[in-house]
């Protein structure tokens, strides 16, 4: 974890996913840094909408790539976006469920608190 890693609600940025392992520095967390261009921070629990529509967009999350530490997403499972993906993913109108408390603080550069706030998933039964 990265020292004083702040969410889109100014709290302390909480892991995405250890299982299966997510995040640009692949340490289950939605952290960014100078390198990570394609701005992987925000969490969201990834729906087969989802991973169809990224698929034709020419970024396939579904098949497993070893190489690369990738086991290949299914529907319901964690993970790290771009923070453009999943607003192309909004204007299509297939965006994830955002996980609020691990989307890094970075995505309100380029995403509004009231779009992520409008898809924050909600377990069953609250």
């Amino acid at each position: 974890m990265i020292p004083n890693a702040r969410n889109v609600l100014a709290g302390p940025l909480r892991a995405c996913s250890y299982d299966p392992l997510t995040g640009y520095l692949r340490d289950g967390c939605c952290h960014t840094g100078p390198h990570d261009v394609g701005r992987h921070v925000v969490c969201a629990k990834v729906t087969a909408e989802f991973l169809a529509f990224s698929l034709q967009r020419g970024n396939d999350l579904i098949t497993p790539r070893p190489e690369w530490r990738f086991p290949g997403l299914k529907p319901g499972d964690r993970w790290c976006l771009c923070a453009m993906r999943w607003k192309e993913a909004l204007d299509a109108g297939v965006a994830p469920p955002v996980i609020l408390e691990a989307t890094h603080e970075a995505a309100l550069q380029l995403l509004s608190l009231s779009d992520l706030q409008a898809h924050a998933w909600q377990p069953a039964g609250t």
